[in-house]
Formats: C-alpha cells, sequence, structure tokens
C-alpha cells in the first residue's frame, strides 16, 4: 500500500470517528427529549452535510436565517441523502414530537461521502453520466426567504456587500456618538402666550391661502363662495364679539346649588299658598278643568302675584344665605319644593313666576289633579303648607307637621334680614291633653292638673320638630358668636296663665333641650294685637278664632287642624 492511500485511510478513519461522536451526541440528546431512535420507521431525516474529509460543513447563513433551506435538492445531492438518511420512530404519549438524526452502522461503514460522490454519478434520463462537484468546492447557498419575512431583499442579493454595510453603519454610529458633545443642545421652538393669541380669521389673514393667492386665476363662482365665506367669517367674529361683550358686562350671579335632600329641612308650598291664585280656582270650580287649562295656557307669560306663604318663603332663603356666608359647605339649609296637583302645563306659568321673583326652588311636584300627599314623605318633608285644608288633615295623619295658610286681611311691613315664626302651645308645639281637660272640665280642673303634673314634661305636638329645626340652625350661629345677629328669632304666644300653668311649659321645652327666644302667655287675651308687634312671617295655631284675630291685624296665620280644638271649631 503505498503512502498516499494510507493518508487518506487516516483522514476517512479521522472522518468517521468524528460522525460517530457526533450521532452519539445526538441520541442523547434525543434520549433525554422523549424520542427513541429506531432504524425501522415512518419518517426520514437527513443527515448534515460533510465535506471530502468526513468533517461538518458549517452553514455560513446560520446567523441570518431563522429556518432551513427549503430548496429543492440538486441532482448531484440525491444520492448522497438517500444514503445519509435514517427511520425515526416517534415515541408513545410524548406530546411533542422529537427529531433526531443518527447514522446507523451500515453507514458509519460506508466510505466518505467524497468517495461515493466519484463512484455514483448523477445519471440522466437518457443515460448519460454528469460528473459531481466536490462539497469543499461548491459555493454556500443562502438560505430561501421565509415567507412573510420583514427583511430586506438586499441581504439575499448580495449578503457580503449587505454584511459591510451593516459594519459600516455601526462603526460611524459609535464615532458620531464619540464626536457629540457632553451637553447637545436642544433647540427650543418659541411659544405663543395666552395673551397674543389671535382668531381663525386673523391667523388667515397671517397665513393666506392658495385661494386668495391664486384670486386673479379664480372663475367668477369661485370667486363668489370665497367672498360668501368670508362675510359668514365675519358674522361669526361680530357675533361672538358682542356675546363676549355682553358676558363682561352681565355681573357674576351664580345660582348656588340646593341641598342634599337627606342633610336639608325640606318645606313643601303649595302653588296657591305661594301664590295668589283665587281667580283661577274660581275658573276651575265655575268653567271646569278645561277652561282653567286653556286660561293658565294663555296666559303663562303673566306673573302671578305673592301668596300668603311667600314672604315666609323669601325669609327662609336669607337665613340659606347667611349659613352659606358662615359655612361654604353647608348642607343643613332650608330646601323649598313646590308641591301641587296642577297640570304639568300650567308648570310654565309657575316656572316664569319663581324666576321673575327669583325664588330658589329648584324642586317642582305637579301630579295632575292627583292628590300630593304621597309625594311628602318620597320629599323628606318636613313642613307642608298649603291652602286646602282637606290635603293638610290627611298630611297630619301621615304624621307630618303641616298647616293651612290664610292671607291676612292688609298689608303690614315685615322684617326682611330675619325670620321670625311664632307658635302656640297647646296642640301645636305640645299635645292637646291639657287642652283636653279645659274644654271638657273647665279651667279649674285643669289649673289643678297643671298644678300636679308640674315636672311631667307634655307631650310633643305636631310642630314640635320643626321648632328642633330651627334650633338645630340657631345653634350654628352661636358657635359663631352671632347671637345677636341671629337671622332666625322664635316666639311662643299662647293663652296659657304664667301663675297657673306656664311653668310646665318652660320645663317641657328645657327637658326637650330647645330654646325658645320669647314666651308671651297672655291668659286668654286676644293674640291679634300682640302678634302686630311681632310681625312674624308666620304664625301657627290650632284655634280658628285665634287664626281670625290675627288675620284682622294683618298677620299670615297658619292652622293646624289638631288635638281637640277642632271639635269647636
Amino acid at each position: 500500500m503505498s503512502q498516499t492511500s494510507l493518508k487518506q485511510k487516516k483522514k476517512n478513519e479521522s472522518g468517521l470517528r468524528y460522525s460517530k461522536d457526533l450521532n452519539a451526541e445526538k441520541r442523547n440528546d434525543s434520549e433525554k427529549t422523549g424520542a427513541r431512535l429506531s432504524t425501522q420507521g415512518s419518517q426520514e431525516i437527513s443527515v448534515a452535510k460533510t465535506d471530502s474529509r468526513g468533517y461538518l460543513v458549517k452553514n455560513q447563513w446560520s446567523r441570518t436565517s431563522q429556518s432551513p433551506s427549503t430548496r429543492a435538492p440538486s441532482v448531484a445531492d440525491e444520492p448522497r441523502s438517500r444514503s445519509t438518511t435514517i427511520k425515526v420512530q416517534r415515541a408513545p404519549n410524548s406530546s411533542t414530537t422529537s427529531r433526531t438524526s443518527s447514522a446507523s452502522p451500515s453507514q458509519h461503514e460506508s466510505p466518505p461521502p467524497q468517495q461515493q460522490a466519484e463512484k455514483q454519478q448523477s445519471q440522466a434520463p437518457g443515460g448519460q453520466t454528469r460528473p459531481v462537484t466536490p462539497l469543499s468546492s461548491r459555493p454556500p447557498t443562502p438560505p430561501d426567504p421565509e415567507p412573510n419575512s420583514r427583511r430586506s431583499t438586499k441581504m439575499y442579493e448580495n449578503p457580503e456587500a449587505w454584511a459591510q454595510g451593516i459594519v459600516r453603519e455601526v462603526r460611524e454610529s459609535r464615532d458620531y456618538s464619540q464626536d457629540l458633545p457632553s451637553k447637545v443642545q436642544v433647540r427650543e421652538y418659541p411659544r405663543t402666550p395666552p395673551t397674543e393669541w389671535k382668531s381663525y380669521a386673523q391667523r388667515r389673514l397671517l397665513y393666506p391661502s392658495v385661494d386668495i393667492q391664486d384670486y386673479d386665476c379664480l372663475s367668477e363662482l369661485q370667486r363668489q363662495q370665497l367672498l360668501q365665506q368670508k362675510e359668514e367669517e365675519e358674522e361669526d367674529e361680530a357675533y361672538w364679539a358682542s356675546v363676549r361683550l355682553q358676558f363682561e358686562k352681565t355681573p357674576s350671579c351664580s345660582r348656588p346649588r340646593p341641598p342634599k335632600p337627606k342633610h336639608a329641612i325640606t318645606v313643601a308650598v303649595s302653588s296657591r299658598a305661594l301664590f295668589n291664585m283665587v281667580d283661577d280656582r274660581k275658573i276651575y270650580e265655575e268653567e271646569g278643568l278645561e277652561k282653567y287649562m286653556e286660561y293658565q295656557l294663555s296666559n303663562e307669560n303673566v306673573i302671578l302675584t305673592p301668596g300668603p306663604a311667600f314672604r315666609f318663603v323669601k325669609a327662609l332663603q336669607h337665613v340659606n344665605s347667611r349659613l352659606r356666608d358662615l359655612y361654604p359647605n353647608e348642607q343643613e339649609l332650608f330646601d323649598i319644593v313646590l308641591m301641587t296637583n296642577n297640570h304639568a302645563q300650567v308648570g310654565v306659568r309657575l316656572i316664569n313666576s319663581v324666576n321673575h321673583y327669583g325664588l330658589l326652588i329648584d324642586r317642582f311636584c305637579l301630579t295632575g289633579g292627583k292628590s300630593p300627599i304621597g309625594y311628602l314623605k318620597a320629599y323628606l318633608t318636613n313642613l307642608y303648607l298649603s291652602a286646602d285644608s282637606d290635603k293638610v288633615q290627611e298630611a297630619i295623619q301621615e304624621g307630618i307637621a303641616s298647616a293651612t295658610m290664610f292671607t291676612a286681611s292688609k298689608d303690614i311691613a315685615y322684617c326682611d334680614t330675619q325670620l321670625r315664626v311664632a307658635f302656640d302651645g297647646d296642640a301645636v308645639l305640645f299635645s292637646d291633653e291639657s287642652e283636653y281637660i279645659a274644654k271638657e272640665h273647665g279651667l279649674d280642673k285643669f289649673f289643678q292638673h297643671e298644678t300636679l303634673f308640674e315636672n311631667k314634661p307634655l307631650a310633643q305636638g305636631p310642630l314640635k320638630s320643626f321648632l328642633e329645626d330651627l334650633g338645630k340652625l340657631q345653634k350654628k350661629f352661636y358657635a359663631k358668636d352671632e347671637r345677636l345677629l341671629c337671622p332666625i328669632r322664635t316666639y311662643l304666644v299662647t293663652a296659657r296663665s304664667a301663675a297657673s300653668s306656664g311653668a310646665r311649659v318652660l320645663k317641657t321645652l328645657r327637658r326637650w333641650g330647645l330654646e325658645i327666644d320669647e314666651a308671651l302667655f297672655l291668659a286668654g287675651a286676644p293674640k291679634g294685637p300682640i302678634l302686630v308687634k311681632i310681625r312674624p312671617h308666620i304664625f301657627f295655631d290650632d284655634q280658628m278664632f285665634h287664626i281670625e284675630s290675627a288675620q284682622k291685624f294683618g298677620t299670615i296665620s297658619a292652622h293646624v287642624p289638631y288635638g281637640i280644638g277642632q271639635k269647636y271649631n
């Protein structure tokens, strides 16, 4: 054997040894992943390409390709791929398919790929043989592009130039970053201050459009459209200028938000109590509902005149204003609700009248002929004032403080800076137990009863809760050292005698924790002359003869239909 053949034999043995080691490593990897190699199977995997000495040929496109080459094998590669394939059987109960390639023992004993290429010639259909180019002399073929790949086609046309361009860009970026100063000065663009903001028309004059620049080249129709557009813009500018001027001249009159109902002291007032609707009521009673509706619709722009509860509502709003001055976030305020059985179409006239007088009434209840008593509890009503005695009686039976309003026979001046409320004692602030004894058994029995039970507090009456609400608001002013300037003042005007029965009344108020500003014991004298001096915005009493006496002297009175006194009214 010649020396050349010995060298060639050693090279072949080293290539076989290297391929055996590589196959052993692949076999170990396949066993770890759960794949089982077998020479009998249904799937073939090609072994990596080797050169003439048996070494693996590395693919220089491995860095730029994410998938194996999908090109069709050449004619020269067919014999080699057939001789270097094995069959792999999938491992049972394996969630993933593992594919590994390994050479069989028969393949290890075969000569190197170069000898196979020399022995096996590519056979054409005509029987002609074609020489096979060795692997070492073949230029590497770049992988085919993947479908939907984002890489540039320049990488496949000229890969060497593409790679050199990438390196050049990286070097230039490094050199540029080194040449930059330590503090790069960022260009600052001027910003227009708000005081120099200009309207759209003014900005168009600074930056004229193409239509204006080529005005001479426009047709007659285009010129008319341009002039019309300019006129519309000028009209808009003039309109908004007038609106701006009017807004600047209008004084700031922000409407305060109504308090939350769960915290507010809700006073429900009927439309006939708030406004004078005597003539409207006559039309309804004499001509019927349809004529009444027609009359209201035709006169919805006619402002209604004030009613008996009008001054009382104005005084409540003054108290709210004073409270907001001392406590800006105060929620425990008076909340006025217009509660009426009028139709919704009449609401337009009521709204116009409310806005005309500047009344802060935001909540309306228009029941359209149905009694509004069922809505009083839903509105969390603390006091209900109406001109209908039947509805007031229903509200009293529901446990709601209510009274029937009566207009005074003459007008007198009222205080605009202080809410003044006068109460009767028995069957108004207190229960009617003592009055029952006086009506049924006489005054002597009444005096004996009061002396015997002097230290026993009286039971509460229908208006006791409203007096408590007034007392809570008074304490808010007292906390701010506003006792002398408090906008709320309460009065007790009773027919009791102070010496015989007055002590029990005062002790009862003390036990309740309520303060009364003035207590007037008249011992059966008429109340009208005293009420003229007080000039309350409202006077509550359960006896109609006291109501009539107050009316004669010009006091606005409210009758409380409660207790034994209704039997004699």
